[in-house]
C-alpha cells in the first residue's frame, strides 16, 4: 500500500487517542494489528483499502490461524480491523466495512479453574488471632460461603450482612441487588471480626472490611491477602479471590446438581454463563465412573 493509505492508520490512531481518548497502550495495539493487516494486504497484491471485501478479510483470518495464532488474538484483530473500517466509512474513505459480518475461528471454551474440598479446607484453616488475621479469615470465610465477586466483596458496608438471616446483600454487576445466604463457619468468622473491627476502622468508616489506615479494603489490598494465605497454607496453585467463587458454584453443583438455584446465587443474568460450570460436574462424573464403573475399567494384561 502506499503513503496515502498508511496516513489512513495514522490518522485513525490519533482519531483513537484524542477523539476517543484511549489510552496509549490500546492506541498501540490497534496500530500493531493493523500494521499486521496491511502487511497481509501487501503481500496479496491489495493496494488499497477500498479494494478489501469480506473474503479477503476471511483469507486474512485462515492466514492467523494456520501461523498458529490464538482465536482470541484473532478476534481482537479483527475487531481492530471492523473498528477502522468504520472510521473510514464514517469518512468516506471507503464505502463499506468488509469486517462487519466475519466472525474469528472459535477455541475450546477455557473452563473456570477451582480447588477441590481438601485444599479449600485447608486453605480456610488460617491459624492465628488479632484483628488483621480476624478480617482475612472473614474474608476467605465469606468469599467461598457466598460466592461473592471481588469487587461485590469489597462493596460490602456494615449491615449489609444479617446475622439473624443468616444472609448478606450485595450488588452485583449492572447495580443489581440479590441476598445470598451465609454459611455458619463465615458467620462466626464474621463475628469474631466485628469485634476486632474497632481497633482498625475510622470512626466514620461505613466499610465492612477495612485496611489498617482504617479505611475500605482495596481490590488490590484483598487479592494481596488472599496470595499471602495461599502460600502460608501450602496451596500448590495460584489462588486469586474469583478461584473462592468458581469453587463455590463447582461444588455446589457437584452437591445439588440445581442449575437455576445456583445461577441465583452467582447473580448471572443468563443461564448460559452458568453452564460452564456444568462442564466441570460433568469432569467430576466421568473420574467417579472411570474409577468405580466395572466396564469401565482397562482389563488387567495377563
Amino acid at each position: 500500500m502506499d503513503a496515502a493509505e498508511a496516513d489512513r492508520v495514522d490518522a485513525f490512531v490519533r482519531h483513537l487517542e484524542y477523539e476517543r481518548r484511549l489510552s496509549p497502550q490500546t492506541c498501540k495495539h490497534y496500530r500493531r494489528d493493523l500494521a499486521d493487516l496491511q502487511g497481509w494486504c501487501d503481500r496479496t497484491g491489495l493496494s488499497a483499502w477500498a479494494d478489501l471485501d469480506s473474503e479477503h478479510i476471511r483469507s486474512y483470518s485462515a492466514t492467523c490461524f494456520r501461523r498458529g495464532l490464538a482465536p482470541r488474538s484473532i478476534q481482537r484483530r479483527l475487531s481492530a480491523a471492523r473498528t477502522f473500517f468504520r472510521y473510514l466509512v464514517r469518512e468516506k474513505h471507503v464505502r463499506r466495512n468488509p469486517v462487519q459480518s466475519v466472525s474469528a475461528p472459535r477455541g475450546p471454551k477455557r473452563l473456570p479453574e477451582n480447588l477441590d474440598a481438601d485444599r479449600m479446607a485447608r486453605l480456610l484453616e488460617i491459624p492465628g488471632d488479632g484483628p488483621l488475621v480476624d478480617r482475612d479469615r472473614a474474608i476467605l470465610e465469606l468469599l467461598y460461603s457466598s460466592g461473592l465477586r471481588l469487587a461485590e466483596l469489597a462493596d460490602l458496608n456494615l449491615g449489609d450482612v444479617d446475622t439473624r438471616d443468616a444472609t448478606v446483600r450485595v450488588t452485583g454487576k449492572g447495580n443489581k441487588d440479590r441476598i445470598v445466604p451465609v454459611g455458619s463457619r463465615a458467620l462466626e468468622a464474621l463475628s469474631r471480626w466485628h469485634r476486632s473491627r474497632g481497633s482498625l476502622a475510622a470512626a466514620e468508616e461505613r466499610a465492612l472490611f477495612v485496611s489498617q489506615r482504617g479505611t475500605r479494603l482495596s481490590h488490590r489490598s484483598i487479592q494481596a491477602r488472599v496470595d499471602h494465605w495461599a502460600r502460608r497454607q501450602g496451596i500448590d496453585t495460584k489462588v486469586y479471590p474469583h478461584l473462592f467463587r468458581h469453587s463455590f458454584a463447582t461444588h455446589l453443583l457437584e452437591s445439588s446438581h440445581d442449575l437455576r438455584g445456583v445461577q441465583e446465587l452467582l447473580g448471572h443474568a443468563n443461564i448460559s454463563t452458568t453452564q460452564v460450570y456444568t462442564h466441570l460436574d460433568f469432569q467430576h462424573l466421568a473420574q467417579i465412573y472411570d474409577k468405580t464403573h466395572p466396564r469401565a475399567r482397562a482389563k488387567d494384561k495377563p
